[in-house]
Formats: C-alpha cells, sequence, structure tokens
C-alpha cells in the first residue's frame, strides 16, 4: 500500500527500542521506552505560504530522525507502525545514519 501525506506532514518508520542495556541487561517489553527514532519514507510537498507557493521541506526521505514521545498519530499499515506528523514536530535529523534501507544484514567489510 502505498501512503502520500499532505502539506507539512511526514510518515515516518518506527524504529525498534533498544532491547538491552549498555551494561548487556536483556529489558522486558514493559520496561522498554517508547521509540522516538524513525525512517522518514514519505514526504508531502510542503505548507502552501501566505504568498500561494509551496514552502520547501527540510527531510528527504531515508532520513533518520528523532521525535518527541508523544509527537504525531500513531498508525498502523500491513503490521507495520508508522508515525505521521507535521515536520515542525520533528526535532532532529541524525547525520549519518542509515537504518534499515542502508543496512545489509551478513554484510561484511574486507580490509
Amino acid at each position: 500500500m502505498k501512503i502520500r501525506p499532505i502539506d507539512d506532514r511526514v510518515v515516518i518508520q518506527i524504529l525498534e527500542a533498544e532491547e538491552t542495556t549498555a551494561g548487556g541487561l536483556v529489558l522486558p517489553d514493559t520496561a522498554k521506552e517508547k521509540p522516538q527514532r524513525g525512517e522518514v519514507i514519505a514526504v508531502g510537498p510542503g505548507k502552501i505560504q501566505k504568498n500561494g507557493k509551496r514552502g520547501p521541506m527540510e527531510l528527504t526521505k531515508g532520513d533518520i530522525v528523532i521525535f518527541g514521545k508523544y509527537a504525531g498519530s500513531d498508525v498502523k499499515i500491513d503490521g507495520k507502525d508508522f508515525k505521521i506528523m507535521r515536520e515542525s514536530e520533528v526535532l532532529a535529523r541524525l547525520e549519518g545514519a542509515k537504518e534499515s534501507s542502508g543496512k545489509k544484514a551478513g554484510k561484511t567489510v574486507k580490509r
């Protein structure tokens, strides 16, 4: 299914919260914090400004972002969790971070 946000909204696929602590303890589902990271999978065309033109969007598809715990609207599509929120609700973009689309399992690096 395709989803296309309107105006200045973005669709974010939620990335799973860490399951272990820095010390190696495994956390049960009830102790995990609500995820606050995600990958932008769709971006709207931009908000219409007072002059009638659309403002440019800062975020692009594939960006890894951090958002507030209670920001946006939670939706489930095809069994996956997503958030739809205004671009202004996104707190930060993680530079140099590529999660799901850029990382391949089992890939080794030769030196």
